[in-house]
């Protein structure tokens, strides 16, 4: 089985929406998005290697030093599968953007470093 690394993605616009929202709905799409993910992690918990976590904020790194950035990264995932084309159906209807204000999810294969032993 191949590794999958998967980024739930959103945009600036989405987020000020979602934080827009009259609270009471907010939580309530909140909590149902929470059930749904969390009813997806158990349909596919034989395909996820790490369940991830939402993240932070980005600081890039670079030869003029350390600055602050944004990007659209909202969490990510990890799960294995024979295929990147079965990687990418496991999110099909994902409750990232079916409850949330997330927009898309970027599916890519953790290829092996050449000349590392994994």
């Amino acid at each position: 089985m191949k590794k999958f690394l998967a980024l739930y993605m959103g945009t600036a616009e989405a987020f000020a929406k979602w934080r827009a929202m009259d609270e009471s709905m907010r939580k309530e799409k909140e909590k149902a998005g929470m059930a749904a993910w969390g009813k997806w992690a158990m349909d596919n918990k034989a395909s996820i290697v790490d369940g991830g976590a939402p993240v932070g904020k980005t600081k890039r790194i670079d030869k003029s030093g350390v600055s602050d950035i944004k990007n659209q990264v909202g969490a990510y995932t990890i799960v294995q599968a024979a295929s990147h084309e079965e990687a990418a159906k496991l999110f099909v209807n994902h409750p990232h953007f079916i409850f949330f204000p997330g927009e898309w999810i970027e599916v890519m294969e953790c290829l092996p470093i050449p000349g590392m032993k994994n």
